[in-house]
């Protein structure tokens, strides 16, 4: 018997086993994680992606230059409208902005004169994300994350 309870405590047979049974949850864990943290960071771009986009297409469209000094609600308009349907949210999620910089210092008034200037616009859209898997220590309705995308670009 004695030497019986020798030989096994030499044998090495289950030990890779174990050790997997050991390190799997861990790994499980991690794995989940990264899928949710790259799943988050995936919808991050695609809204900045479309807030890009948007801008690009008014800007190909020239409906900046038409802008006039009623307050150019038609551009703004077209411009959240696209932002919107590429982002696939609503359009009270889409923010623009138009301004102007005169000699380095953002002004009130986007139509008035300096000797240098510059003419911006921005678009920023937000959206909920939650994420996928649903931990025990994580409860997936109350934590809910706010994602940003925004572009921003020199018209003028």
């Amino acid at each position: 018997m004695a030497h019986r309870i020798t030989s096994l405590r030499s044998d090495e047979r289950g030990t890779s086993v174990i050790e997997l049974a050991l390190a799997a949850p861990i790994l499980a864990v991690l794995t989940i994680g990264i899928i949710d943290l790259s799943n988050g960071f995936s919808e991050k771009l695609r809204l900045e992606q479309a807030a890009q986009r948007a801008v690009e297409k008014v800007m190909n469209g020239r409906a900046i230059l038409s802008m006039n000094t009623t307050g150019n609600t038609t551009t703004m308009g077209a411009l959240k409208t696209e932002a919107a349907s590429a982002a696939g949210v609503p359009d009270t999620n889409v923010t623009t902005d138009f301004w102007l910089e005169c000699n380095g210092t953002r002004n009130s008034t986007y139509y008035t004169t300096c000797t240098n200037y510059a003419r911006y616009m921005s678009v920023s859209i937000t959206k909920t994300y939650t994420p996928f898997f649903n931990y025990k220590f994580h409860n997936r309705t109350a934590n809910t994350y706010t994602l940003t995308g925004a572009a921003t670009v020199r018209i003028q």
